[in-house]
């Protein structure tokens, strides 16, 4: 299927977000430990403020009223209405830009991670997917539609850091078992989660699936969870303490 719009009606459909969609701590660590030397951070496609460091100076970028509303009940700082593809600041206004898990709902993702660069003096920090790796997780089996909608919506690592240029590290992040970041790998061991349409209404990729086929999804998991034959496949997911796949931060050094 073709994807004319990369970018999740949050407006529409993203009034529980927050709730669902939460700063976990133990990813955070990675997130912070790249932000330790800088002062001034712009977080771009901000959303509700996950990962946001609270101990910083933060200005915050989101286009979506709903999530900025999201914003002052989190007790975030108010976002700025605007995209990440015209950023309105001056070059190097910023020791580092941040982009929590948003770049592939920016239509032009090339000119958003330049704008990055333009206004960031020290780094940028990408928490993204590798789409490479989309499938070396068990959803791949029961949600190969949603792994194809992901797949044509994420930009490549290789791509990513062309555009943001500099010295560029990618370090991959385990996802623990009881993970609160409601993403779909966080549910890695818990599949029962995928069967509560609210999980899923906040992970935007059952947004772009045809009428009809996000019920067949659903089915699909709910029969082999009722018989048995996940556990049978893939039981030893519920007893893993972490597990490391697609969720990478890329950060690029000026």
């Amino acid at each position: 299927m073709e994807i004319d719009n990369p970018a999740f009606n949050y407006d529409k459909y993203g009034q529980q977000y927050s709730g669902h969609r939460q700063t976990d701590p133990r990813i955070a660590e990675f997130v912070f430990k790249e932000l330790a030397e800088s002062t001034a951070i712009l977080n771009v496609g901000a959303g509700s403020g996950s990962y946001e460091p609270d101990n910083k100076y933060v200005v915050a970028v989101e286009p979506s009223i709903v999530m900025r509303n999201q914003r002052i009940v989190n007790n975030k700082v108010p976002a700025i209405n605007a995209k990440a593809d015209s950023l309105p600041f001056d070059d190097d206004s910023f020791d580092t830009s941040m982009a929590m898990v948003t770049v592939h709902h920016w239509p032009d993702i090339k000119k958003g991670l330049s704008e990055l660069k333009r206004v960031s003096r020290k780094k940028v920090v990408i928490m993204t997917f590798d789409p490479g790796r989309l499938d070396y997780f068990w959803n791949a089996e029961y949600f190969p539609e949603v792994i194809e909608i992901e797949k044509k919506r994420y930009p490549t690592n290789d791509f990513i850091m062309e555009c943001l240029g500099g010295n560029c590290d990618i370090i991959s992040i385990p996802i623990p078992f009881d993970c609160v970041d409601g993403f779909q790998e966080a549910f890695y061991g818990r599949p029962e989660a995928f069967l509560n349409k609210e999980v899923r209404l906040n992970q935007s990729a059952w947004g772009f699936l045809p009428d009809g086929t996000e019920e067949e999804i659903v089915k699909r998991l709910a029969d082999d969870l009722a018989s048995g034959n996940w556990d049978k496949k893939y039981g030893k997911h519920r007893e893993l303490k972490e597990f490391t796949c697609a969720l990478e931060l890329i950060v690029a050094r000026y």
